[in-house]
């Protein structure tokens, strides 16, 4: 199997809300709406789905926190200017839980989505 896009699905409390949250990240509408699900295109290999956690089949007890949006960054600078510029634009629900730090693997921040779900943005240590 090669798929050729991956499409990573959140399970959120309230599909709308969270895709207010992340028309405001992304800076793009969604491909799709409906009620209990709504899905972005990200870039050319990857869509994200926030999907209702009380319609999604089969059920699931997973809560928020469990795993992480790690998006890539092209340098140090466009983690810095990431950070500032979802700061300054006054994201309802965005919470910063980690300010840009250097870590073993590279430079990133951290941030939550309205449900819990960790965003992070990183530029890896090894890339120029």
């Amino acid at each position: 199997m090669s798929p050729s896009t991956a499409l990573t699905i959140l399970y959120v409390n309230n599909p709308q809300t969270c895709a207010r949250f992340y028309r405001q990240i992304f800076d793009r509408e969604p491909l799709e709406a409906s009620p209990t699900f709504v899905m972005f295109k990200i870039n050319d290999n990857m869509l994200l789905g926030l999907w209702s956690q009380h319609t999604m089949q089969p059920a699931t007890s997973a809560t928020a926190g469990a795993m992480e949006l790690a998006l890539p960054v092209a340098s140090d600078t466009l983690v810095d200017t990431t950070y500032q510029n979802w700061k300054n634009a006054g994201i309802e629900g965005l919470q910063f839980i980690q300010p840009p730090t250097r870590m073993e693997f590279g430079y990133n921040f951290v941030a939550q989505d309205p449900d819990g779900h960790r965003l992070r943005i990183f530029h890896a240590a090894d890339e120029n």
